[in-house]
């Protein structure tokens, strides 16, 4: 089962002497960037829950694991002693001191007591201690005692200045400059006895210690009260905080204690040990002055003159630190006879006791350090040496000793990859080592393994893997063969290993192995859940991987149930990115090379403390949308819509070091997520009701309790009750308005409707009336045309009778009845009966026509009107002469004489003129 690990606080600090001093646990330095406020801390205290309060210059400081917030106080005055009491937060400052508690929305608000204290004015005082005592805080100036009970304040004046107060067998025990120890009783002061050797002694900090009290000086070091007797402390422990001013002392343990001094940061003393171990800027601090110390589980707060450090005390990973750059990057570390040493790109270190050593004549960069045959070597950029403690022996000139493999059935006989191909080290009887070059190989070999006695396998640097026979005596190459896998073998640095009798390579972070009977790379699978990640060690149960691209973790593993993932942010740093190297110093214990020294850690501890680490619920510290921060005590957290269009969320879990924490929202929009810092941010969500689920990660990447957060986000106002309301009355109204619309849309449609069936009614009546008028007007056309043929017949078959009876007047045997005869004839011609006729029907097709034509040429006449009329008719001449009894002659004659009257030209047709005129 894979265990990942976040917050390391295991393994006991109790070191081989050898490194006791050089290898400590992780320090956190918070410099004053980072916390914004000023740099001196003068007090600090823990809460329950880990949250830190640190009395600073500049107010009152406060770290809830991912983020600093400083309060003010209303005067702007420095903050000299804090003190967590319950939920309130107790703080004093110059003439100044109360308490802060948090408001609804988890802003801490200030509240002052000195306006209860009665008769009594300040002189000058700032308030440097407070201590809880049962129902009471008592405030310590150097003048004087105020204690807080019952909402009043009893002020003590002692004749002294006070240095110090605190707590033994649950008695308040009070310090003097030079006076020694007193006991406050009843609100006075009284002497305890036998303080002989107290007196003329600075006490500056005194704390509850196996059943006695821990007396510190300014300048002589620490005593004891047990039993009623003083007693000088122990001299090992002394001699260093005479010497560099003790400013504080703090127990971290039954048998630990911190001691903070001015001059050189803490001493950590073992009082069972005896042993001390010394935390210094030289080390990991940023300072070595010690303003106040403050301890929570395995983790030492300290206040600094310039900055807050935090020390996990018990972690399971120890670091040797080289501030001062002299070291550089180490790149091998080898344990040889007691001796730890290292190879950097600087040269051969070793450490005596606590002291880091310089082998002269290792200047250069340092690849490889092995201990062959009883024998420690160093493969370095200027050959390759034995080193005996402080000395070198150089038994090869081949630059560059990338890595020694020994010959499979050969006990003193090993191959080295070098700069320029592969040396062979063969151990002579008189225990010298004759060193060849292996010809055949011309370019860098950075690792080689043994595919069997006479193949080996070679990585180049920078353009990939190599398969290589060798002859029987190894100094000579037979065959060689370059392969190349899928992800392009000509990669730069890729790697090369030797894994259960497997040759595995890693390129471009995929894992490839060799296949002999294909004679080809192929993926190798059993790596799948480790692609791009580094191998930096393994053995044949466990393999070591660092994931170098994302979180820098070092994953421990047998490739089956038994794993862990180590998280450290101080080792995420400091690690060499394409050049980690582990070397192991027993099943559990294994060296890691960093940046600027090397770091140790205990696997077997790590794996055996599990259970004790508990996952603590997070702590929801603000909700705040873009206008306003939300109280923290509802249940249901109301956002107006216009407000959400960014929520920012902080949720903290202050007793965990590098947390970690996933969180759910349900809801209309549906989000999940891990985050490193506690911070939770929500960008347009849509209106509707949230549930966010906020769990603190640990140990198998299993999940805390979560801490749930329900809010409703308001609809926009367009969608609120008010608007529905509007809306449904609007949708009526719109419907009712529809309705009158369409009603008189349909009214009108009707109107429109019967009008257009009226007009059509009587325009298909005023047709048919047409059509009737048209028919006869036809009719009567018809008829006057047949009248008017009738009469130009009849008048033409006068004519002709008459002429016959012209002819023939010599025939007629009487004249008079001949001229009876022709005077018949001339009425019949000439008789108006006809013309009448005519004339009627003519006037009902051209009702105004001679009025018309009279009016407008008044000297036509009547004759002249009726060559008119027939001329309208369209009649020819030949037509017109019989109607008229006149010849075709006489009837042109008349049409000349007619447009002379009415003026027309020769040009215009007369009888189109008169069919025209209207």
């Amino acid at each position: 089962m894979r265990i990942f690990i976040y917050c390391i606080t295991l393994l006991c600090f109790v070191i081989p002497e050898v490194i006791a001093q050089k290898l400590i646990p992780p320090i956190y330095n918070y410099e004053i960037f980072e916390y914004k406020a000023a740099s001196q801390n003068w007090g600090m205290d823990v809460s329950e829950n880990g949250e830190l309060f640190v009395a600073n210059n500049a107010g009152l400081l406060l770290f809830n694991g991912e983020q600093w917030t400083l309060y003010k106080l209303p005067n702007k005055t420095i903050v000299r002693s804090v003190c967590i009491m319950k939920d309130k937060i107790f703080t004093g400052s110059y003439e100044e001191f109360g308490y802060w508690k948090k408001n609804k929305i988890g802003q801490y608000e200030y509240f002052s007591l000195t306006n209860l204290i009665k008769n009594h004015e300040f002189a000058s005082e700032e308030f440097w201690q407070i201590l809880p005592y049962q129902n009471t805080i008592i405030f310590r100036s150097f003048s004087g005692i105020y204690i807080y009970k019952d909402n009043k304040i009893t002020v003590i004046d002692p004749d002294f200045i006070v240095t110090d107060i605190t707590l033994l067998n649950n008695k308040v025990i009070v310090a003097s400059d030079n006076k020694g120890l007193f006991e406050l009783i009843n609100n006075e002061l009284v002497a305890i006895q036998n303080q002989e050797l107290l007196n003329h002694k600075i006490i500056i900090d005194m704390v509850s210690y196996q059943n006695g009290l821990l007396i510190g000086t300014k300048l002589n070091g620490c005593y004891f009260y047990l039993n009623g007797q003083t007693t000088i402390w122990d001299n090992a422990i002394n001699k260093e905080l005479k010497k560099h001013q003790l400013n504080k002392i703090q127990k971290v343990s039954p048998n630990s204690i911190a001691f903070g001094t001015i001059k050189n940061g803490i001493y950590l003393y073992d009082t069972t040990a005896k042993t001390i171990d010394q935390l210094n800027k030289e080390i990991g601090l940023q300072n070595n002055t010690v303003l106040s110390l403050s301890t929570f589980r395995n983790q030492l707060w300290i206040g600094l003159d310039q900055g807050i450090d935090r020390v996990l005390l018990d972690s399971s990973i120890k670091y040797y630190t080289d501030n001062s750059g002299t070291i550089g990057t180490v790149y091998d570390i080898a344990n040889y006879q007691d001796i730890v040493y290292l190879g950097s790109n600087t040269g051969i270190y070793y450490l005596d006791h606590d002291q880091l050593q310089f082998i002269e004549g290792s200047q250069g960069h340092v690849w490889d350090m092995e201990i062959l045959d009883g024998q420690l070597f160093c493969g370095h950029n200027t050959g390759t040496f034995i080193v005996n403690k402080n000395t070198l022996e150089k038994v090869s000139s081949f630059s560059g000793g990338y890595q020694f493999i020994k010959v499979p059935e050969q006990k003193t006989t090993f191959l080295q990859g070098i700069y320029t191909g592969i040396a062979k080290y063969h151990k002579l009887e008189d225990n010298s080592w004759r060193v060849t070059r292996v010809e055949g190989i011309n370019f860098p070999v950075k690792q080689l393994f043994f595919e069997n006695p006479s193949t080996i396998w070679a990585a180049h640097p920078y353009k990939g893997f190599y398969r290589i026979q060798l002859n029987h005596d190894y100094r000579a190459v037979l065959d060689i063969k370059e392969f190349q896998t899928d992800a392009n073998a000509k990669d730069y640095n890729v790697k090369l290993y030797n894994i259960k009798n497997q040759i595995i390579f890693q390129s471009k972070g995929k894992w490839y192995k060799y296949d002999p009977i294909l004679d080809k790379i192929v993926l190798f699978k059993e790596f799948n859940n480790y692609s791009n990640k580094e191998l930096i060690h393994y053995d044949e149960k466990h393999f070591w991987f660092i994931d170098n691209e994302n979180t820098k973790q070092i994953f421990y593993t047998d490739l089956k149930k038994d794993s862990l993932a180590i998280s450290e942010n101080q080792l995420s740093r400091r690690l060499i990115p394409d050049a980690e190297n582990s070397v192991q110093l027993s099943d559990s214990i294994n060296f890691l090379t960093l940046s600027n020294g090397f770091s140790k850690i205990n696997f077997s501890k790590l794996k055996s403390n599990l259970g004790k680490i508990k996952i603590p619920k997070p702590n929801l510290y603000y909700f705040k949308d873009t206008k306003k921060n939300y109280p923290l005590h509802i249940d249901i957290l109301e956002i107006p819509y216009s407000n959400s269009k960014d929520l920012k969320i902080q949720v903290s879990t202050p007793s965990m070091v590098q947390s970690k924490y996933y969180y759910e929202l349900i809801g209309s929009t549906q989000q999940s997520s891990y985050t490193n810092d506690g911070n939770i941010h929500f960008q347009n969500l849509s209106h509707g009701n949230y549930e966010l689920n906020v769990y603190t990660v640990g140990i198998n990447n299993k999940k805390s309790l979560p801490k749930n957060i329900t809010f409703k986000i308001a609809p926009p106002w367009y969608l609120s009750k008010l608007s529905i309301l509007g809306y449904i009355l609007s949708f009526f109204l719109i419907i009712f308005l529809i309705r009158m619309y369409n009603k008189q849309k349909l009214k009108r449609k009707q109107n429109e409707l019967r009008k257009h069936l009226e007009r059509e009614q009587k325009e298909k009546i005023a047709q048919l009336e047409k059509d009737k008028l048209t028919k006869e007007i036809k009719q009567k056309q018809k008829e006057l045309a047949s009248t008017t043929m009738n009469i130009a017949k009849k008048n033409q078959i006068i004519l002709e009778l008459k002429s016959v009876l012209l002819v023939n007047k010599g025939k007629l045997s009487s004249q008079q009845s001949y001229k009876a005869i022709l005077r018949k004839t001339n009425d019949a011609i000439n008789n108006n009966e006809d013309w009448k006729r005519f004339e009627i029907s003519f006037k009902e097709l051209h009702e105004d026509f001679f009025d018309t034509l009279l009016n407008n040429y008044p000297d036509l006449t009547p004759k002249d009107l009726k060559l008119c009329a027939y001329l309208k008719m369209n009649l020819s001449s030949k037509e017109i002469a019989p109607l008229m009894a006149i010849t075709i002659r006489g009837v042109e004659i008349h049409r000349y004489r007619l447009r002379k009257k009415l003026k027309i030209n020769s040009s215009k047709n007369l009888s189109n003129f008169l069919i025209t005129f209207k």
